[in-house]
C-alpha cells in the first residue's frame, strides 16, 4: 500500500509524474530517500537514450548582476519549442546565467562541474540532469558568455 503523503512530498520535490512517483514508492517499500534514488536513475536512463536526439529548440538567457559590473549570456537547447515556454526551463536558464556570474566558467564542461550556488551539495550538471529527467528531453547548455566591467 502506497503512502500518500509521501506520494504527494515525492511529486512536490521531483516535479516528476504521479505514477513514476508511485511505481518508485512500491518498488522501495515508500521509502522516501530510495525512492527518490531511484527516480533519478530511471532518469539518468531515459536521459542517455535521448542524448543524440536533435535540439532545434530553446532560449537565450541573460543576468546582470546588481552591481551592473558583471553580465551574462546562456544558450539553452531543447528539442520542442514545448518545452523551451516552459516556466521551469526559464527558471532553469535565469539560475544558470545567474551561476554564470558568480563563478566564472571557461568551458561548458566547467560549468556543470561546478557546485550550484544556491545547493553546493549539488553540482550544476545534477541540477541539469533533474530538468532533463522533469521535462523528458534532451537539453544541453551549447554556449555562454561572461562579461565583467573592464575586462
Amino acid at each position: 500500500m502506497i503512502d500518500i503523503e509521501k506520494l504527494k512530498i515525492l511529486r512536490k520535490k521531483t516535479d516528476i509524474s504521479f505514477a513514476m512517483c508511485k511505481k518508485a514508492l512500491e518498488e522501495t517499500k515508500n521509502d522516501l530517500k530510495k525512492a527518490e534514488a531511484l527516480l533519478i536513475k530511471w532518469g539518468a536512463e531515459k536521459i542517455s537514450e535521448k542524448k543524440d536526439r536533435k535540439t532545434n529548440q530553446g532560449a537565450i538567457f541573460s543576468y546582470v548582476h546588481h552591481n551592473k559590473k558583471i553580465a551574462t549570456l546562456v544558450e539553452i537547447l531543447c528539442e520542442t519549442d514545448f518545452v523551451a515556454g516552459n516556466s521551469d526551463f526559464q527558471k532553469l536558464g535565469t539560475e544558470l546565467a545567474m551561476q554564470l556570474a558568480v563563478l566564472a566558467a571557461e568551458t561548458v564542461k566547467e560549468l556543470l562541474d561546478q557546485e550550484y550556488i544556491r545547493d553546493p551539495s549539488k553540482k550544476v550538471n545534477d541540477l541539469f540532469k533533474e530538468a532533463a529527467i522533469k521535462f523528458g528531453e534532451n537539453i544541453k547548455i551549447t554556449r555562454f558568455l561572461r562579461w565583467t566591467l573592464g575586462e
